[in-house]
This record gives C-alpha cells, structure tokens and sequence, in this order.
C-alpha cells in the first residue's frame, strides 16, 4: 500500500472507530451499561479482523497508540483535576478506614492467590494485586447521580473513598512501574537493595518534581488565571490541556509515565478555580480520545490468551468482587447501616481506568511484568465488574432508600 492509499485507510479507520464508538455510547447509555465496555469489546473485534486479514499496519497501530496515549493522558487528567484534595482532608477521618480496608481485602489477597495458587510470578502478581486495589469512580457515580442519590451522606462517603482509592492506585503504580525493572529475574543484583534503591529515587523524583509543580502553581496560578479569563473558549481549555501534556512529557522525561503525568497536571490545575471551572470544556476532548485507549485495550488483548485468561480472571474475580464488598462495607458499618454498608461496597467493586492504565503500563514493560493472558484477564474483570456493580447499585437504592444514609 502506498503513502497516498495509507492515508487513506488511516482516514477511514479512524473515523469508523469515532462513529462505532459514539453509535456503542448511545446505545449502551439507553440499557445502563458502561460505555467502555463497549469500547473494548469494538477494540478486541478489530483485533480479530486483523489477526484474520492484517488489515492494519504498523504505521496506522502507531497511529492508533498515539491517539490511546492522549486517550490515557485526557483519563488521569480528568482523574486529577476532578480531586479535590482540600475537601478530601477534612473527610479523611470517615472515608480512610473504608479506603484502607477495601485496599488490603483486594490487593493482599490477589497478590498470595496470583503468587501461590495460580503461580503468576512475583511482578505478575504485584500488577494484579496493585490493579485489583482501584476502583472506578466514574461508574459507580453515574449510577448514583441516575437516582439524585450522590449528594446523599454515603454518596458523599462513597466519593470520598473512591477519591483516595485514585491517589492509592496512581501511588501504586508509580512505585510499581520503578520497582518492576529490578525485581525482574536475571538481574543479578541484592532484590531488598535493588528495590530499596529504586524507590528512594522514585520518591525524590516525585517529591522534586511535585515540589517544582507546586511553586509554579503557586507563582503561576494567578498569571494562568488572568489568561483565562480573557481567553476565549475553545482557546481557553486547549490552553490548559496544552499545559498538562506539557507537565506530562516532562513527567516521563523525569522517569513517570505519561499517566502518572497526566494525573499530576490535574491534580495541579485542581487549585485554579479558573480552570476547574473550564471542565464542561474539556469534556468533548475527553469524549474523543478516551474512548481510544479502552479500545487499544481491546486490540490488545490476545484471543490465543483467552483460555487460561478465563481461568485466570474467574479465580480473580471472586477476589475483586470480595475485596471491595466485604473490605469497604464492614469497616463502613461505623458510619452507616447494613443497607448502607453493602451499597457503598458493591460500588467500589468496577475496575475500570486506573486499573486498565495499570495492566496497560505493565504490558508496555513487556511479558515478564504483565502476561497476555494476564493482561486479559484484567481486561475481563473490568468488563464484568462494570456491568454488575450498576445492576447491584441500582437494586439497593431501588428497595432500601434507607442505604443513602
């Protein structure tokens, strides 16, 4: 195929994807089922086209990675800019031990279980049990806000939980990604000094970096914020984006990937109030890229790894659901009743951004960090745990009113 022809293609199959991905949005919103499952399910159907007919090539793969990179970057950034730090400190004191509990009922198990039962390998199992830990606040909420219930005491409580499960998650990641290269087999150094080494320098990469964001915030914010006031829309929010992929790529200069960048701009541009407010903006340019990233998901799982990832993701599962459940809804009994407790549980269970950007931030490092078939594996879970979580969420509400708190 020559150039003029490559183009072409690339044209048509990047603007089938945009329809199929707006036409599987509209009708998956009309049943209440999360469009990113959707969006995984076209992403592996393309993947099977093409094993079949090798109708992408490499220049449009790289393409399509390219536009799934943005689609990670829009992700985490709108993970971070929607947190609101200061608010999510004076409601530490209920939220944590709900977020401590589903943290270690999910990851400490999934980490024993992957190592000794399914026999995954020391880092293979350190990427389940750090995934496994996220939660996705995006589906649950929509749920909630369905029913007028998000502003309600444990709708708050939830938020809040599912907040700090985002900061655990990324947090986790960023050591993970470090730690990973020198726990690799074969390397032939001390493990506890490798690992130890590793991550004195990813937390004084982070704290210097973070420093150096902080004062620029700080010194920059109201220079920003003048600049938006007089920037006209759509200018004023490609200004901030512009922005954030530049806190990006210098977080991966300095060592972070590209999500764990996105996310720091975010949590950067959440003190502006000038920019917070610009997130209506914001949402088409979310809406256009992040479905590209669920669907590179999808193309990038391995329909050989099916077989030994359904075995794999049904042991998974039972933890993933278990771990949230039981690990926010008891220590959520303090706060609420049993209704209340089991709501708040079963909406911490979907598995979707953080934990996508997990396993897909492992693949990258390459089949000793996240196995096809695990990386499969996760990528069933999230399909699962978002569709049934909104059914639970919705039947609760539905018969205990009494469980908004």
């Amino acid at each position: 195929m020559d150039n003029a022809n490559g183009v072409i293609f690339l044209d048509l199959l990047v603007g089938a994807v945009i329809v199929s991905a707006i036409l599987v949005r509209s009708w998956l919103s009309k049943i209440g089922i999360p469009s990113l499952v959707g969006f995984i399910i076209l992403g592996f159907f393309l993947r099977i086209v093409d094993d079949n007919w090798t109708s992408i090539s490499l220049h449009e793969s790289d393409v399509i990675e390219f536009l799934a990179s943005i689609g990670v970057f829009v992700l985490l950034f709108r993970v971070g800019l929607e947190s609101n730090l200061h608010g999510l400190l004076d409601k530490l004191p209920a939220a944590t031990p709900i977020w401590i509990g589903n943290v270690v009922l999910s990851g400490i198990p999934a980490y024993f279980v992957s190592l000794y039962f399914l026999e995954l390998g020391e880092i293979p199992s350190l990427f389940i049990a750090a995934a496994l830990t996220a939660t996705s606040l995006a589906v649950s909420a929509e749920v909630w806000r369905e029913s007028n219930a998000l502003d309600s005491p444990n709708g708050e409580t939830f938020v809040d939980v599912a907040e700090l499960d985002d900061l655990s998650g990324v947090a986790l990641m960023a050591l993970l990604i470090a730690v990973a290269p020198v726990l690799r087999p074969g390397n032939g150094e001390s493990a506890l000094a490798a690992v130890m080494t590793a991550l004195v320098i990813i937390v004084l990469k982070g704290a210097i970096f973070l420093a150096l964001l902080y004062l620029a915030a700080r010194y920059g914010e109201q220079y920003i914020s003048r600049i938006l006031k007089k920037t006209m829309a759509p200018d004023s929010i490609l200004l901030v984006v512009g922005i954030g992929l530049l806190i990006s790529a210098l977080a991966s200069l300095a060592g972070f990937s590209i999500a764990i960048g996105g996310f720091f701009a975010g949590i950067i541009f959440s003190r502006d109030p000038e920019a917070v407010k610009l997130e209506t903006l914001f949402l088409p340019l979310h809406s256009f890229f992040a479905p590209f990233f669920f669907i590179a998901i999808g193309l990038a799982i391995d329909p050989g790894s099916l077989a030994s990832a359904l075995s794999l993701g049904s042991v998974l599962l039972v933890i993933a659901i278990f771990g949230k459940v039981v690990g926010a809804g008891l220590p959520a009994l303090m706060t609420t009743g049993s209704a209340g407790a089991t709501l708040i549980g079963i909406s911490m269970v979907p598995r979707a951004e953080i934990a996508l950007v997990i396993a897909q931030q492992g693949s990258i490092l390459g089949d000793w960090a996240v196995p096809a078939e695990v990386f499969s594996s996760i990528a069933m879970i999230s399909i699962v745990t978002c569709l049934i979580s909104p059914l639970g969420i919705r039947w609760i509400i539905r018969n205990f009113p009494k469980s908004l708190g």
